[in-house]
């Protein structure tokens, strides 16, 4: 049998497996969007244009015997057939020549016993008959080392822009690494793919580890001078991923936006990573050209008027804009605007940038409310729906400056430290009627008071206000300081996508519809996937029904009126965080719903710990608020995307829940401070952050969450120890007082948890 297998079997011509082919990309009506993904097959090049330093940093990394083994490793192959026969992952220890044939055998991917053996009479055949510098070139020039790149010249080019031969030792062991799996270590990341573990910087990490163990081993193995060695420490520089002209604009983040559709559900669209390489697709989209049109236009038409990078250079530079719509009847991503230029700005804006939401989290809190109602007091902490009070909208709450923020219970909520929190509003104001300030949560939102909002998360209960947001489509994975009373303000960091698919899931009554960005694909054997709709009910329609409603009045008489469209009901909520960081609109029709972001966040990758900046002063404004510029270019591309179709009415809510917390005020009528500037953002001046906490009383000095006031700055005041956007919980810094300038620019140091600036 062997023998009959070993002479069935040929020997792979490299030149054979150059057959990646394009895939065609359609608008949703069926037009042509673009072709790409084969236009960088790779070029076959001889062992003596390929550096003797990148044959030496695969041997030493993947296969240290291959120039004396007979071309197969036994174990590997037995351990691989072994697990495959388990049900477990079909890879083993492969010798580089196995790598080879597995390249070149594109005839068949499949991964069975079957093909198993197949390889290994293939590798066999190989080893006996091949000469090692043959199976050596074959190699590096059947290999993928990501960005569609096939073989080492294509890959020299894509990553550096020069011939293989000019490859330096640091350069080969880099891409060496790459051949692992470039998602995982090209420096640009594969957030689209996997937004968690490839982002850029873990992917830089992850390819400087491995690159310095490949030098390491290459001295160790005799391939590489120690002092040579020594030169390498650090990751090369690599050109940005995108060199395609074709996918400039829109197009290469709507292109990147549907290919991790269909590998991250691999499963249901039967779409791979390596099926998609290969080419051959035709996928049509979600997106529709005249709403992607409309939306750049928008952006781009604020942009022009306001942002003056040459005047304004140290307000004006790297501002930056992202925005998502979503059709709530089906879940359909109908329009991204993912940045400046694909082929410029690689970081789809549209998708997760880790920029937080503010308050436009705080839909969320009132559904949660709603759907689950406040705790009694006199009851534990975990308690069922029906020992619950369901709130009204009509239900009274402080909105008090500095509110000090209590448990369920009505005992003080103190953090572990024993230090409490004093939740501070928009303008160091109180809302409401004194002295009580009393204020009912349909004005809390109109007027996006923070104290009001924080207190009902803790009343509800902080899991509850987690499940509303999750059930109402943001990922888990993007939700972030969910045991502190300020995740009802919007610490998190949500897409753009996701906002507008979960504000989508109100605009449809509670019915939740995951976003999606491919309808179907084909290919010339006929088709391979077509998407089906998928709903799950979020909320009752009285729930959503009735959050739309407390929206709507965001829009007619509160922060958002920015948004108003003619002759159309309009839900929507404005977002400003801490720090005036980021800014937000998402609101929507009963047809669309949209989400516009702005942060500033340099794009370059050379500037050590990069972080979001403050926006005071950007585009001449003071502060910008989501009412601002976000809200301006909603109602701008809403306009025009929804041009043409008829106005629709939202559904009349049913009355729902009790009034709670209905204590008489002295003053009969209650009466709002007039703001239509936004909730927790702070002044220019370095005022008291968002979130703050105050020692007990015992505690002689000014302390914070993380740290103590140090009279004359430093780390305690605001910088590592309190730090950015983690909530500085500096008590009472002077306007004019610059101890706390480290806080401000303590993103990386501080996270994400209560998102105060120090």
């Amino acid at each position: 049998m062997a023998g009959i297998g070993y002479a069935m079997v040929g020997v792979p011509n490299v030149a054979d497996t150059a057959k990646a082919q394009n895939n065609v990309y359609y608008w949703a009506d069926g037009t042509e969007m673009v072709a790409t993904g084969g236009e960088t097959n790779r070029q076959i090049i001889n062992l003596s244009q390929i550096p003797k330093e990148m044959q030496n940093a695969v041997i030493s990394q993947e296969n240290k015997t291959f120039p004396t083994d007979s071309g197969i490793d036994p174990k590997g192959i037995a351990r691989a057939v072994f697990n495959m026969a388990r049900g477990g992952d079909t890879q083993g220890g492969s010798t580089i020549t196995q790598q080879y044939v597995k390249n070149a055998m594109l005839d068949d991917q499949s991964q069975t016993i079957t093909r198993k053996f197949k390889e290994l009479f293939v590798s066999i055949k190989v080893g006996a008959s091949m000469d090692k510098d043959d199976i050596m070139a074959g190699y590096l020039n059947s290999a993928y080392y990501g960005r569609n790149a096939y073989g080492i010249q294509a890959a020299a080019r894509a990553y550096f822009n020069k011939d293989a031969i000019k490859l330096n030792a640091g350069e080969c062991a880099f891409l060496a690494a790459t051949l692992k799996g470039a998602t995982y270590y090209d420096p640009a990341g594969a957030k689209s793919i996997d937004p968690v573990g490839a982002t850029p910087e873990a992917n830089k990490k992850r390819a400087l580890r491995q690159m310095q163990d490949t030098l390491d081993k290459m001295v160790e193995y005799g391939h590489l001078d120690a002092a040579e060695r020594a030169k390498y420490t650090k990751l090369p520089k690599v050109q940005n991923p995108r060199f395609n002209t074709a996918l400039s604009g829109q197009i290469g983040y709507l292109v990147d936006l549907a290919n991790a559709y269909l590998i991250n559900n691999s499963d249901t669209t039967g779409v791979t990573e390596r099926k998609l390489r290969e080419g051959g697709l035709s996928i049509k989209t979600t997106f529709d050209k005249n709403k992607v049109d409309e939306l750049e236009k928008a952006v781009k038409k604020v942009q022009k008027a306001n942002i003056k990078p040459k005047e304004r250079p140290d307000t004006d530079t790297h501002v930056q804009f992202g925005g998502a719509s979503v059709n709530p009847d089906t879940g359909a991503i109908e329009a991204i605007y993912g940045g400046e230029d694909a082929t410029k700005h690689f970081t789809n804006n549209a998708d997760e940038t880790g920029a937080q939401v503010g308050s436009t989290f705080k839909p969320f809190v009132l559904a949660a409310a709603m759907k689950w109602g406040v705790r009694d007091p006199d009851l534990g902490p975990t308690q069922a729906q029906d020992e619950r009070t369901v709130v009204s909208p009509k239900s009274l709450y402080s909105g008090k400056n500095k509110l000090k923020i209590k448990d369920y219970d009505g005992s003080v909520w103190q953090n572990e430290k024993g230090e409490e929190w004093l939740q501070v509003n928009d303008g160091d104001k109180s809302e409401g009627s004194p002295p009580n300030y009393q204020i009912d949560l349909r004005e809390a939102m109109q007027f996006s008071v923070n104290s009001a909002f924080v207190q009902l998360g803790m009343d509800v209960g902080l899991d509850k206000v987690k499940e509303a947001a999750v059930d109402a489509g943001v990922l888990e994975s993007s939700l972030a300081g969910t045991d502190y009373p300020s995740f009802s303000l919007g610490i998190s960091k949500p897409s753009a996508i996701r906002m507008a698919s979960s504000y989508a899931t109100f605009a449809s009554s509670g019915k939740q519809r995951d976003p999606f960005s491919v309808t179907e694909v084909t290919s010339k054997d006929g088709p391979v996937f077509e998407h089906e709709a998928k709903t799950e009910r979020a909320f009752s329609s009285q729930v959503a029904d009735n959050v739309t409603d407390v929206l709507k009045t965001v829009v007619e008489d509160g922060t958002g009126t920015n948004a108003q469209l003619t002759g159309r009901e309009v839900a929507g909520k404005t977002g400003t965080t801490d720090g005036n960081k980021s800014a937000w609109f998402v609101g929507y029709t009963p047809q669309l719903s949209t989400a516009i972001n702005m942060f500033r966040y340099p794009d370059d990758e050379t500037i050590k710990n990069r972080t979001f900046l403050e926006m005071y002063g950007t585009g001449d404004q003071e502060s910008i608020h989501g009412a601002s510029f976000p809200a301006e270019i909603w109602h701008d591309y809403m306009e025009q995307a929804l041009k043409g179709e008829k106005a629709e009415k939202f559904p009349t809510p049913e009355p729902i829940g009790k009034v709670v917390n209905d204590v008489p005020s002295p003053t009969p009528t209650p009466t709002v401070t007039e703001t239509k500037e936004e909730e927790e953002s702070p002044t220019p001046t370095p005022t008291p952050s968002e979130s703050l906490i105050t020692p007990t009383p015992s505690v002689t000095e000014t302390c914070g969450f993380f740290g103590c006031e140090d009279p004359n700055g430093g780390t305690d005041n605001g910088g590592t120890d309190t730090g950015g956007t983690d909530g500085g919980v500096t008590v009472s810094p002077s306007p004019t007082d610059t101890s706390g300038e480290n806080g401000n620019n303590g993103n990386n140091n501080g996270g994400s948890l209560f998102g105060g600036t120090g």
